[in-house]
């Protein structure tokens, strides 16, 4: 299993190297780190990095990263190559190579917005919110449970 800083300093290093103009702001990694970690338990029935994520107004965040980042960026700032902790960060097996391209083919074409949209609409998210608002803050933790059963599920279907 990975750490979680490591894993936002990957998805910093494929985005904003991959194509210099690329936005990355918080609210996007969080989603990402969400998105991996997720798809990591509905596939691998495990997570890929230590680290939960809290049901909040925008979508899933992992309060460590968002410390990590807080008070210098808001959700809505932008994540720069200068802002990586590791530098060097590489996956231990071309499976899990694999698995972040998989995750990063299908989720890093979408703005921060738009992920945090389609997370409102996925059942762990909405879930962890219980009975909350729209504009409600809420730090319950989206369990791992929910994430195994709900992309466990849709990765079942997607196998068909």
């Amino acid at each position: 299993m990975y750490a979680v800083n490591d894993i936002a300093d990957l998805i910093i290093t494929k985005i904003k190297c991959d194509d210099e103009n690329a936005s990355l702001i918080n609210l996007k990694l969080q989603k990402l780190l969400y998105y991996v970690q997720a798809w990591s338990y509905g596939i691998n029935g495990q997570p890929f990095f230590n680290g939960e994520f809290e049901a909040w107004v925008h979508g899933p965040v992992n309060r460590e990263i968002f410390n990590r980042f807080n008070p210098q960026k808001t959700l809505y700032s932008e994540i720069e190559l200068s802002d990586r902790k590791n530098v060097n960060v590489k996956l231990n097996t071309p499976d899990d190579e694999e698995f972040f391209d998989f995750i990063m083919e299908n989720y890093a074409k979408f703005s921060g917005v738009q992920l945090e949209n389609l997370s409102h609409h996925e059942q762990p998210w909405i879930s962890a919110r219980g009975n909350k608002d729209r504009y409600e803050k809420c730090d319950t933790v989206i369990s791992a449970q929910s994430m195994k059963d709900y992309y466990g599920k849709k990765w079942q279907e997607i196998n068909r």
